[in-house]
């Protein structure tokens, strides 16, 4: 072979992979949720990347939460619930009647509006989803899990010497990252976090909006949030939901800078919300 072709095919294979846009993760086409006769979210068209944070904002009852609890199927919990259309993670069907809706749970983790740690010890609440998934064979390895998982949501520092204390004896924003600790604990793809911050006071709200920062390379992260400042500091594409509607989707920047449409534009001004 002639080396300057040799040499073009080698550089070439070296050459880094660029992509116009990372691949979706999670993906959700005409998905509609009614409650009874209530249609509560309408013809929801998304693709959410992989290893970043989408933001879901837009005024209370337009549905972003709805929306958020149909990717790990909470709303199969309401008996007058029904979701249609295809919501996929990695291009599988999470409605697939197949589906093992428990490890579609530990594939997608969750992080509500109040913390709420089991009241068992600080050690046993991270452990717990290790222990009944079966990740862990022998007390050493599980020590490492409960380490490694409190040590990624930033509270290692502040516990390692009280791990059988009560998660419940924790400060409110120490209980939320002890919550965190939980959801990663068993490897999940796909955090969900709905209002993680509004029971907390801004310190603690900073604590995890770095946290957020720190896990979004490893993770897809959805975050409801009502609080447009933090869309803009802790997501990289934001969604805004009304009225039960998807109205647009895009870059954190352009979202909150030129919305495409007039709706976007008067709930980030402030003319409803």
């Amino acid at each position: 072979m002639d080396m300057t072709v040799a040499n073009r095919i080698e550089a070439e294979r070296l050459a880094p992979v660029t992509t116009a846009a990372k691949p979706a993760k999670v993906t959700a086409k005409d998905v509609n949720v009614y409650y009874g006769e209530k249609h509560a979210l309408k013809h929801v068209n998304v693709d959410i990347p992989d290893r970043g944070v989408m933001s879901f904002i837009g005024p209370s009852g337009c549905g972003k939460s709805t929306f958020l609890r149909c990717i790990n199927r909470m709303n199969d919990t309401i008996s007058s619930c029904k979701v249609t259309g295809l919501i996929t993670i990695d291009n599988q069907d999470i409605y697939d009647p197949a589906l093992d809706v428990v490890q579609l749970r530990a594939r997608v983790g969750m992080v509500f509006q109040k913390p709420n740690p089991f009241p068992k010890s600080i050690y046993d609440n991270v452990a717990y989803g290790p222990r009944i998934h079966g990740l862990a064979n022998n007390k050493s390895e599980l020590d490492q899990i409960v380490t490694a998982s409190l040590e990624k949501a930033g509270l290692w520092g502040e516990v390692k010497d009280r791990l059988q204390d009560s998660g419940t004896g924790l400060s409110g924003g120490q209980q939320q990252r002890l919550c965190i600790a939980r959801a990663i604990a068993v490897n999940p793809e796909v955090i969900l976090m709905d209002e993680p911050c509004s029971a907390l006071d801004p310190i603690a709200t900073a604590k995890i909006e770095t946290l957020i920062d720190d896990l979004r390379s490893n993770y897809c992260i959805i975050i409801v949030t009502h609080s447009m400042q933090q869309a803009a500091r802790v997501s990289q594409r934001t969604a805004f939901f009304h009225l039960g509607t998807l109205v647009e989707e895009g870059p954190t920047e352009q979202i909150f800078s030129m919305p495409h449409d007039q709706r976007t534009q008067d709930y980030i001004t402030g003319r409803f919300g």
